[in-house]
């Protein structure tokens, strides 16, 4: 998996991934247009549509009713260092579901690749260059990486 990540003014980026363009701002408060949503959002909606993928796959493989799911993600901010602290997921099911049911839907949410990253602290190797190279990535799909 790769995505690429360019600035383009004030508090605004664009990142590419999976041919996907998506626009991050900050809030205005904070000094941006909010013109799209803040990392931190990216990183809850990511949990919660991954956690929602799992749940949806348990319920249709048991044609049990997938409409009227919905998961809900909040988190905890601090600050030294800045990061969101603790997560938690609300999945909010049909109604007709019952414990035994519940409690499957569970188990498939916990297998979510976001899920478990964030519970299995990853590694994260970070490489700052000088010498990039200008790249053309607003026309293309593909995602380079200039060093």
């Amino acid at each position: 998996m790769q995505s690429c990540t360019w600035y383009l003014d004030g508090k605004r980026f664009e990142s590419l991934v999976g041919g996907h363009r998506i626009i991050s701002d900050q809030a205005t408060l904070d000094g941006g247009a909010d013109a799209g949503p803040t990392p931190p959002e990216l990183l809850l909606a990511s949990l919660g549509a991954c956690a929602g993928h799992y749940a949806a796959e348990y319920l249709r493989a048991r044609s049990l009713p997938v409409l009227g799911l919905h998961v809900y993600v909040t988190a905890e901010k601090e600050e030294r260092p800045a990061r969101l602290s603790s997560f938690r997921l609300e999945v909010d099911l049909p109604a007709d579901i019952d414990e035994r049911q519940r409690q499957g839907v569970l188990r498939a949410v916990k297998t979510c690749m976001i899920h478990n990253t964030l519970t299995s602290a990853p590694v994260v190797q970070v490489e700052v260059s000088s010498a990039t190279q200008e790249l053309s990535l607003r026309g293309s799909t593909s995602v380079a990486t200039a060093r």
